[in-house]
């Protein structure tokens, strides 16, 4: 009978700093493990696997949404679409970009790193495809037609450009000065979020703490959902909650199990150190 021999987990004194991650103490897959050990990986529980799974899942959804809109009677021959169209393709390229990389990052340091290089690439692509349609439909009456409006999508497209530059050399510091490298790469994710987000900011702040209606610009409940969703996300990367809180107890969501480990479990003398 055909069977499978699921790749052995290694604790995080057996793999190298390079792979390390912050208040993450066991679930590590070897890190010189084949493109076959990564995609079997997938399928047990590892530090890793929550990540795989949250983005590969969603990557179909969202080329579920973009076919349905864009095979829609008349949507393609709308103008007014466009923008959504934009917008939708890398939402599904991003996700199964950020999936491929946390699948295949512990094939080897360089390859590693090539796979990150590659999801802050698509997440600044992400970045840029919010910039049409926060033109197209969210800016304030106030804005439309003015030099911010007309420079928003080329800005947009410099701040992507700029800050995937940025997040990739990020990487290059991170063992010899850890504090930098986190700064870089969240000012790398921070800004194009902030820019991009410039008329839901506007709105926030034209009716804070206003008695009466702000019409039309007004903030609707589903972006300000949006805005505190994705500070809550920017809050939770930066700082390393729940984790660094309790290291080990969060290494595969929610629970820690010291011992296991598909195979056996080494001890230090087999690190690859």
């Amino acid at each position: 009978m055909l069977s499978l021999k699921l790749p052995q987990l290694l604790r995080v004194h057996q793999v190298p700093r390079v792979f390390w991650e912050d208040g993450i103490m066991s679930g590590y897959r070897r890190p010189t493990s084949s493109a076959l050990d990564c995609v079997l990986s997938s399928f047990q529980m590892t530090n890793e696997t929550i990540n795989i799974w949250t983005h590969f899942l969603p990557t179909w959804y969202f080329l579920w949404r973009l076919l349905a809109l864009a095979g829609g009677l008349g949507f393609r021959s709308e103008p007014y679409h466009w923008p959504l169209l934009v917008f939708l393709l890398p939402a599904c390229l991003y996700p199964f970009a950020s999936c491929c990389a946390h699948t295949f990052s512990s094939m080897s340091p360089r390859v590693r790193h090539i796979c990150y290089f590659l999801d802050y690439g698509a997440l600044s692509l992400y970045s840029l495809g919010c910039a049409f349609p926060y033109a197209a439909y969210s800016m304030p009456a106030s804005w439309l037609h003015s030099h911010l409006h007309q420079l928003f999508v080329p800005a947009a497209a410099l701040n992507s450009f700029l800050c995937t530059g940025l997040s990739c050399y990020s990487r290059f510091p991170e063992l010899e000065s850890p504090g930098l490298s986190k700064i870089l790469r969240s000012a790398a994710f921070v800004y194009p979020f902030l820019f991009d987000n410039l008329p839901l900011f506007y709105r926030l702040g034209l009716c804070w703490g206003r008695g009466h209606s702000c019409g039309q610009e007004a903030l609707s409940t589903s972006h300000g959902y949006h805005l505190f969703c994705a500070l809550l996300t920017g809050f939770l990367f930066a700082s390393h909650l729940p984790e660094r809180l309790a290291p080990g107890r969060f290494d595969y969501i929610g629970e820690h199990r010291p011992g296991l480990a598909w195979g056996g479990q080494g001890d230090s003398s087999q690190s690859p150190e």
